[in-house]
Protein backbone atom coordinates (compact mmCIF):
# COMPACT_ATOMS: atom_id res chain seq x y z
CA UNK A 1 0.00 0.00 0.00
CA UNK A 2 1.06 3.18 -1.09
CA UNK A 3 0.95 6.26 1.62
CA UNK A 4 -2.46 7.90 1.18
CA UNK A 5 -0.84 11.25 0.37
CA UNK A 6 1.77 10.25 -2.28
CA UNK A 7 -1.42 8.71 -3.62
CA UNK A 8 -3.15 11.39 -3.59
CA UNK A 9 -0.12 13.05 -5.10
CA UNK A 10 0.23 11.24 -8.15
CA UNK A 11 -3.37 11.59 -8.78
CA UNK A 12 -3.27 15.09 -9.16
CA UNK A 13 -0.45 14.67 -11.44
CA UNK A 14 -1.88 12.62 -13.72
CA UNK A 15 -4.71 14.86 -13.78
CA UNK A 16 -2.70 17.29 -14.78
CA UNK A 17 -1.01 15.13 -18.01
CA UNK A 18 -4.01 13.70 -19.09
CA UNK A 19 -5.40 17.40 -19.52
CA UNK A 20 -2.42 18.87 -21.05
CA UNK A 21 -2.16 15.49 -23.57
CA UNK A 22 -5.57 16.11 -24.67
CA UNK A 23 -5.20 19.84 -24.72
CA UNK A 24 -2.16 19.46 -26.79
CA UNK A 25 -1.31 16.59 -28.56
CA UNK A 26 -4.42 14.76 -29.22
CA UNK A 27 -5.65 16.40 -32.86
CA UNK A 28 -9.37 14.48 -33.67
CA UNK A 29 -12.48 16.78 -34.16
CA UNK A 30 -14.54 14.58 -32.24
CA UNK A 31 -12.91 15.52 -29.10
CA UNK A 32 -15.73 17.93 -27.28
CA UNK A 33 -14.86 20.53 -24.91
CA UNK A 34 -13.45 18.50 -22.23
CA UNK A 35 -12.41 18.90 -18.69
CA UNK A 36 -10.65 16.80 -16.09
CA UNK A 37 -12.70 17.07 -13.33
CA UNK A 38 -10.78 14.69 -11.07
CA UNK A 39 -8.50 11.62 -11.05
CA UNK A 40 -8.45 9.20 -8.19
CA UNK A 41 -5.34 6.17 -7.94
CA UNK A 42 -5.86 3.05 -6.32
CA UNK A 43 -4.00 1.81 -2.99
CA UNK A 44 -1.39 0.19 -4.82
CA UNK A 45 -0.86 2.87 -7.35
CA UNK A 46 -1.83 0.07 -10.02
CA UNK A 47 -4.97 1.76 -11.45
CA UNK A 48 -6.52 5.39 -11.90
CA UNK A 49 -9.81 6.18 -12.89
CA UNK A 50 -9.67 9.55 -14.87
CA UNK A 51 -13.60 11.66 -14.48
CA UNK A 52 -14.02 13.87 -17.25
CA UNK A 53 -17.18 16.33 -18.51
CA UNK A 54 -17.79 17.14 -21.88
CA UNK A 55 -19.62 20.70 -22.38
CA UNK A 56 -22.05 19.99 -25.20
CA UNK A 57 -24.61 17.41 -26.66
CA UNK A 58 -25.21 13.67 -26.05
CA UNK A 59 -23.77 13.01 -29.40
CA UNK A 60 -20.62 15.01 -28.63
CA UNK A 61 -20.14 13.45 -25.60
CA UNK A 62 -20.06 9.65 -26.81
CA UNK A 63 -17.73 11.12 -29.69
CA UNK A 64 -15.81 12.47 -26.93
CA UNK A 65 -15.53 8.93 -25.02
CA UNK A 66 -15.00 7.48 -28.20
CA UNK A 67 -11.72 9.22 -29.03
CA UNK A 68 -10.69 9.03 -24.61
CA UNK A 69 -11.20 5.06 -25.62
CA UNK A 70 -8.78 4.85 -28.93
CA UNK A 71 -6.33 7.24 -27.29
CA UNK A 72 -6.19 5.39 -24.10
CA UNK A 73 -2.96 3.59 -24.52
CA UNK A 74 -1.37 6.96 -25.61
CA UNK A 75 -2.31 8.74 -22.84
CA UNK A 76 -1.43 6.10 -20.56
CA UNK A 77 2.61 5.87 -21.88
CA UNK A 78 2.54 9.83 -21.41
CA UNK A 79 1.46 9.26 -18.08
CA UNK A 80 4.00 7.00 -17.49
CA UNK A 81 6.80 9.23 -18.54
CA UNK A 82 5.38 11.99 -16.58
CA UNK A 83 5.10 10.80 -13.20
CA UNK A 84 8.04 8.73 -13.14
CA UNK A 85 6.94 5.44 -10.70
CA UNK A 86 7.94 1.69 -11.41
CA UNK A 87 5.05 0.62 -12.80
CA UNK A 88 2.47 3.07 -14.95
CA UNK A 89 -1.31 2.74 -13.53
CA UNK A 90 -4.01 1.27 -16.22
CA UNK A 91 -6.05 4.48 -16.96
CA UNK A 92 -10.22 4.21 -16.87
CA UNK A 93 -12.36 7.53 -18.24
CA UNK A 94 -15.59 7.59 -16.20
CA UNK A 95 -17.81 10.59 -17.34
CA UNK A 96 -18.34 12.50 -14.55
CA UNK A 97 -22.19 12.82 -13.47
CA UNK A 98 -21.65 15.75 -11.53
CA UNK A 99 -22.70 18.39 -13.52
CA UNK A 100 -26.14 16.36 -14.24
CA UNK A 101 -26.29 16.10 -10.37
CA UNK A 102 -25.70 20.15 -10.20
CA UNK A 103 -28.56 20.37 -12.67
CA UNK A 104 -31.09 18.43 -11.23
CA UNK A 105 -30.39 20.27 -7.71
CA UNK A 106 -30.90 23.56 -9.90
CA UNK A 107 -34.74 22.28 -11.62
CA UNK A 108 -35.11 21.34 -7.47
CA UNK A 109 -34.93 24.62 -6.03
CA UNK A 110 -36.77 26.31 -8.84
CA UNK A 111 -39.19 24.47 -8.11
CA UNK A 112 -39.17 24.48 -4.22
CA UNK A 113 -38.53 28.85 -5.24
CA UNK A 114 -41.87 28.82 -6.92
CA UNK A 115 -43.75 26.51 -4.54
CA UNK A 116 -43.02 29.09 -1.90
CA UNK A 117 -44.04 32.23 -4.17
CA UNK A 118 -47.50 30.82 -5.18
CA UNK A 119 -47.66 29.77 -1.26
CA UNK A 120 -47.19 33.24 0.58
CA UNK A 121 -49.42 34.89 -2.67
CA UNK A 122 -51.60 32.46 -1.30
CA UNK A 123 -51.32 33.08 2.56
CA UNK A 124 -51.68 37.25 1.75
CA UNK A 125 -55.09 36.96 0.94
CA UNK A 126 -55.61 34.42 3.76
CA UNK A 127 -58.09 34.88 6.71
CA UNK A 128 -58.31 32.89 10.12
CA UNK A 129 -60.91 30.35 10.63
CA UNK A 130 -62.98 30.56 13.31
CA UNK A 131 -62.88 33.55 15.45
CA UNK A 132 -60.60 36.39 15.24
CA UNK A 133 -59.74 35.76 18.93
CA UNK A 134 -59.54 32.22 19.37
CA UNK A 135 -58.57 32.51 23.54
CA UNK A 136 -60.46 32.33 25.93
CA UNK A 137 -61.62 35.57 28.06
CA UNK A 138 -62.66 35.47 32.06
CA UNK A 139 -66.12 35.78 32.57
CA UNK A 140 -66.97 39.28 33.43
CA UNK A 141 -69.79 38.54 36.22
CA UNK A 142 -70.02 42.46 37.33
CA UNK A 143 -73.38 42.26 35.37
CA UNK A 144 -74.97 39.80 37.47
CA UNK A 145 -78.03 40.47 39.83
CA UNK A 146 -76.64 38.58 42.94
CA UNK A 147 -76.13 39.73 46.41
CA UNK A 148 -73.01 40.26 47.54
CA UNK A 149 -73.88 37.82 50.57
CA UNK A 150 -74.47 34.78 48.53
CA UNK A 151 -72.22 32.22 47.67
CA UNK A 152 -70.52 32.80 44.35
CA UNK A 153 -69.25 29.53 42.56
CA UNK A 154 -66.39 28.72 40.34
CA UNK A 155 -67.99 28.68 36.99
CA UNK A 156 -65.89 25.35 35.85
CA UNK A 157 -66.14 23.46 39.21
CA UNK A 158 -70.34 24.48 38.90
CA UNK A 159 -70.05 22.53 35.41
CA UNK A 160 -68.58 19.23 37.04
CA UNK A 161 -71.07 19.35 39.57
CA UNK A 162 -68.46 20.39 42.71
CA UNK A 163 -69.11 22.93 45.15
CA UNK A 164 -66.64 25.49 45.71
CA UNK A 165 -66.73 28.38 47.91
CA UNK A 166 -64.52 31.35 46.73
CA UNK A 167 -64.90 33.47 50.18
Amino acid sequence: MADPARARKIADRIKVIVAEYLEFRVKDERLGFVTITDARVTGDLQHASVFYTVFGSTEERQATADVLEANKGRIRSAVGKGIGIRLTPSIEFIADALPEGAAHLEDLVAQTRARDEELARAAANAKPAGDPDPYRKPVDRSDDDTDAGTDVRDHTASERGADVDAR
